[in-house]
Formats: structure tokens, C-alpha cells, sequence
């Protein structure tokens, strides 16, 4: 009974991890026209740092005990290491939106589901199974009926693709670290390398927005990149990736991109077509296909008497 008793345990935080992954992912789908509307009015690395140094004093004033406690070379290099990929996938994502369309910048993103699994693989050892790579091209497949309106590339296109990769990287770095060290400490370290860098960044190379730029509404939506899509969200993935499989966690994370085509259907009044209907179709059937491999199609063989 206590085995039983410890599954079902296992089982109900397993499906509360996927539930706060999904969320994050439904969070960062809002997110999009905020970021899009964003680089109108101010530099790519300036809006970087804008999010990630916030963030990491946030992230300080709740866990400083834990920071000051674990200060030692070990956190500091996985951190900030982490930080380095995440700048270079934000950094590349964002210099691609700037060159495409919100669209294809969300689907292209969204391939880190393809390459998380495999990158899990070599660094960790995580299993990979074909559940795992079906599941991944299906959602791609629905993502792309989703996003695409077209499949001319550009150079927006390119660099969006360099991003999802070093996604793919920091993602299978955090579930390998995230389960040996304190994922509080090494997150908040993960923020200042990606704001150091995104601030040594914009300095050396782009031209600080004036001051008028920085209304209250644009501050609010500033706050709410920094806050809520970035310490909150992405604390919350670091954590979620630490209890789940990478590859369960990079499929419901990339669910951001159907999440933002939602929102821009449900209060911008984008039309609800047939091929948005039927890329939803696919994304729900991969994540059918990632958490129960399909087992209730096949017929369970009984007995002989």
C-alpha cells in the first residue's frame, strides 16, 4: 500500500509540473505582441537586459539566503553558463523578430522540441524514444499549420533557427543540473549572465532609447516581461524541467507557439480557420501521443483460461 500510495504521490506532482510547464508556455504566448511591440520602441539588447536585470534582483531579494549560502564555483559556472546560452537564444530569437513575422519566429522557435530530445541524449543520457521524436514532429507539424503563412525563408528565418538550438542546449543543461544543484540559486545566476551580457551588448553597439520612450503603459509592459515572463516563467520552467523528462518539458513549453496565435484569435480577431483548427488537432494529439504512447488504442490481451 505505501508503494501504491508513493506512485500515485509521484504521479500527482509529475501531472502538476506538466500543468505549471503548459502555463508558462500559455504565458509566453501572450507574450508575443508585447516583445513585437516592444523592439518598435527600444533596441534589441537594451529590451533584454530591461527583462533579465530586474528579474535577477527579484530573484535575489526572495532567495538571497540561498545565493549567499551556495556562493561558490560550481553554481557560479553551471549559472552563468547558462545564463551565456540563454543570452545567445534570446539574443538570436529577438534579432529575428526584428527580421520576420511574429508567425514564423514563433514556429521556428518552436523546433527546440525537435532537437531537446537528442540533446537530452548526449548530455544526460536520457532516454530517447520514438514516442519522443513522434510526438515532437507532430507537434511541429500542428505548429506549422498554426504560424506559417508562408515558407519563404529569410535571414530572420536563419537566425530564429540558431535561436531554437541554443533553446534546445540550455533547456537539456537546466533538467541535467537542475536535479544535482539548487535550481533557485543557479537561475538566479543564469539571469545576471544574460543581463551582464545583454547590457555589455547593447552599450557597445546599440543606441540607448530616450527617456520619453519610457511611458507608464510601456513601463507596465515592461514590468510585465521582466516579473512575469521572465523571474516568474522561466523560474518555473528551470523548476518544471528539474521533475519532468526534457523532452516531456520542451514539448509543452513549445505549446507558446499555438498559445500566441490563440490570443491573437480570441482578442485581436484573427479568423479561426480550418488550418489553425487542424494544427490544434496535431499539437493535442502529440501531447496525447508523448503521455500515454497511444496505449489505450491497442487491445489488451487477456488470459487464457
Amino acid at each position: 500500500h505505501s508503494t501504491s500510495r508513493r506512485q500515485r504521490q509521484m504521479c500527482i506532482r509529475d501531472r502538476f509540473w506538466k500543468v505549471l510547464l503548459l502555463s508558462v508556455a500559455v504565458v509566453w504566448g501572450y507574450s508575443f505582441t508585447t516583445m513585437k511591440d516592444a523592439l518598435d520602441t527600444i533596441p534589441v539588447f537594451e529590451l533584454l537586459y530591461v527583462r533579465f536585470l530586474p528579474a535577477a534582483l527579484v530573484m535575489f531579494f526572495i532567495f538571497h539566503k540561498r545565493i549567499i549560502a551556495h556562493l561558490n564555483a560550481r553554481n557560479l559556472i553551471v549559472g552563468l553558463g547558462m545564463g551565456a546560452l540563454m543570452w545567445a537564444a534570446y539574443a538570436l530569437q529577438t534579432v529575428g523578430l526584428a527580421h520576420t513575422t511574429a508567425g514564423k519566429n514563433a514556429f521556428l522557435t518552436g523546433t527546440y522540441c525537435i532537437v531537446v530530445p537528442f540533446a537530452s541524449y548526449f548530455l544526460s543520457g536520457e532516454k530517447l524514444t520514438r514516442y519522443n521524436l513522434g510526438a515532437a514532429l507532430l507537434c511541429l507539424a500542428g505548429i506549422g499549420l498554426v504560424a506559417l503563412d508562408s515558407v519563404e525563408f529569410n535571414i530572420g528565418d536563419v537566425i530564429t533557427l540558431a535561436g531554437a538550438v541554443f533553446f534546445a542546449i540550455q533547456m537539456a543543461v537546466t533538467a541535467k543540473y537542475g536535479r544535482k544543484m539548487d535550481i533557485n540559486v543557479i537561475t538566479f545566476w543564469m539571469f545576471v549572465g544574460n543581463g551582464v551580457l545583454s547590457l555589455a551588448t547593447s552599450l557597445l553597439f546599440e543606441t540607448q532609447a530616450p527617456l520619453s520612450v519610457w511611458t507608464p503603459s510601456f513601463i507596465s509592459a515592461m514590468a510585465f516581461l521582466s516579473v512575469g515572463c521572465t523571474c516568474a516563467a522561466l523560474l518555473i520552467q528551470n523548476v518544471g524541467l528539474a521533475h519532468v523528462s526534457a523532452s516531456t518539458g520542451s514539448l509543452l513549453l513549445s505549446m507558446e507557439s499555438p498559445s500566441g496565435v490563440l490570443f491573437s484569435v480570441l482578442l485581436m480577431g484573427e479568423a479561426l480557420t480550418s488550418r489553425l483548427l487542424a494544427g490544434f488537432a496535431l499539437i493535442f494529439l502529440s501531447i496525447i501521443l508523448s503521455e500515454t504512447h497511444f496505449n489505450f488504442l491497442r487491445r489488451k490481451s487477456h488470459p487464457q483460461l
